[in-house]
């Protein structure tokens, strides 16, 4: 998910997408833990994208 897609979405819309990717990334940290993923980089790059949605959140409540 690119930031610029990050900005367009709301604050509920962002929490929503905060969650599904949360839940995401804790479902490959498992698989990985069990046995090894096919791409590993996977986890970084979900790891980034819920570190965008959260940035995201936390000025979309400052501005507010």
């Amino acid at each position: 998910m690119k930031q610029s897609e990050i900005n367009n979405l709301s604050l509920e819309d962002l929490q929503d997408k905060f969650a599904d990717k949360q839940k995401q990334f804790n479902e490959l940290k498992m698989a990985h833990a069990i046995t090894p993923l096919e791409n590993p980089l996977q986890l970084r790059s979900s790891r980034r994208v819920i570190a965008r949605l959260q940035t995201a959140i936390t000025q979309r409540k400052q501005e507010a």
